[in-house]
């Protein structure tokens, strides 16, 4: 029989990526995926550190384990992976000892033998090392079968924005050699993926090597991509500003197959804080590559994420925020409380807003948020688009897709119209998704 293997994903579609290639590595072994982790062998928790108290989530989760299948069934084993496993390490064994193993999200690749290790021996293991380079040459990739993949192309940064911890729980830098890419997708490709989405804590800041050793940048491995015959549409995310080079702007100009949706963190309108937050750029240069991109492609949706009520954030600072959204006119975005990281330069600097006044600024963001989206889905209200459709909806006979925008497109079909493109009309809108008709 099959041992059965449960992993929870949390956070960034990136650690879904993750998640994937640490089921790839073990299937060989004999397991297969359940999703009741009731009925599971093998528990892994691959977690993320971005958000507000994202450790003690991890250690609620891993008492419910404890008391929900550990106690009934002994010899299922639990590994915690990912951000939380790199930023706490042994801590995690030391306040959970029923946890197998704490792997990081730079040394996954070392599962087989780590489970072998758990499997024969009673030693608790750690494997928190940062090898990108042994990463990605060690993992397997199965056929997808969906009509849509992620692709994690870069990670880690060298940016060290003082609010967040990606550089100490991701590293610096690393992209992955084209060829290797190049391989990953076609065999996607060959399953019937479509689309690929290109992922990276800052993926326009790409800088892998070709077959020539030469390094290219992330507009070169776009047009490489669109080669590919079978792949019809390619996205990427997240970008930051400063790497939001001239030849990838116009790529949204050149490559009909690179879609005309851009996420483009700013996270404040206010010079001053972002220069707390060590952004690197200010919102003048913000808003000329915006003007840049829209002059190459002036349909294209661009989204953002905002931080409400960083240390030192003052009223002022905030209208310039909304002043930022009501000038720029987001297809969507997210936005969230500044909520300070253990070891982040952030935490050292004073804050005199209490959590009333974050709360207020939050709503007030949000609501010119949801009313900018709500406004820009209903301009296609009428009209013809294109929809991927990637799985079943909730209702019978209801399907559910991506526009080339990115917008979430839902429709009734009498046949399964699952991985094509259809042509779709407009029916109606809410501020977050399309229904439609197809034509």
């Amino acid at each position: 029989m099959k041992k059965k293997i449960f992993i929870k994903s949390y956070g960034c579609q990136m650690n879904v990526y993750d998640s994937e290639r640490m089921y790839d590595l073990t299937k060989p072994l004999g397991y297969e995926m359940v999703n009741d982790k009731s009925k599971a062998d093998l528990i892994i928790l691959n977690t993320c550190h971005i958000r507000d108290k994202a450790s003690e989530k991890v250690y609620s989760d891993i008492g419910r384990i404890k008391k929900q299948v550990i106690e009934k069934n002994p010899k299922c084993k639990l590994i915690v992976a990912g951000c939380v496993a790199q930023a706490e390490g042994q801590e995690i064994l030391n306040r959970s000892p029923i946890v197998n193993a704490v792997v990081g999200p730079q040394s996954y690749q070392n599962l087989p033998n780590i489970l072998k290790k758990i499997d024969s021996e009673k030693n608790k293991i750690v494997n928190t090392d940062f090898e990108s380079n042994l990463k990605f040459d060690n993992l397997n990739y199965e056929k997808n079968n969906s009509s849509t993949a992620f692709i994690t192309v870069q990670e880690g940064c060298d940016k060290f924005c003082t609010f967040c911890v990606v550089p100490y729980t991701r590293g610096y830098e690393y992209s992955r050699p084209i060829e290797d890419i190049i391989k990953e997708i076609k065999k996607y490709a060959k399953s019937g993926v479509k689309e690929i989405t290109l992922l990276g804590q800052n993926v326009n800041a790409y800088h892998g090597y070709d077959i020539n050793k030469i390094e290219r940048k992330l507009d070169y491995l776009i047009n490489k991509i669109s080669e590919i015959n079978d792949i019809k549409r390619i996205r990427y995310m997240t970008s930051h500003p400063k790497d939001m080079n001239i030849n990838l702007i116009k790529c949204h100009k050149d490559n009909s197959k690179l879609m005309p949706f851009l996420h483009l963190p700013i996270q404040s309108g206010s010079n001053k804080i972002l220069k707390k937050m060590n952004r690197k750029y200010s919102v003048e240069e913000y808003e000329h590559t915006i003007d840049a991109i829209k002059s190459y492609r002036d349909d294209i949706a661009i989204s953002s994420d905002f931080i409400v009520g960083f240390p030192g954030e003052t009223d002022d600072d905030f209208d310039k925020t909304m002043s930022l959204i009501n000038k720029i006119k987001f297809s969507i975005a997210y936005s969230f409380i500044y909520s300070p990281r253990p070891g982040t330069p952030a935490t050292e600097i004073k804050d005199n807003n209490n959590l009333l006044i974050k709360k207020a600024r939050l709503l007030a963001l949000q609501t010119l948020l949801k009313k900018q989206q709500d406004d820009y889905n209903k301009l296609f209200v009428g009209k013809k688009l294109n929809v991927l459709i990637e799985k079943k909806g909730r209702n019978s006979n209801q399907f559910v897709g991506r526009s080339i925008y990115n917008q979430s497109v839902f429709m009734n079909s009498n046949t399964n119209i699952i991985g094509s493109i259809v042509k779709t009309k407009i029916i109606n809108s809410t501020n977050f998704a399309l229904s439609a008709e197809v034509i």
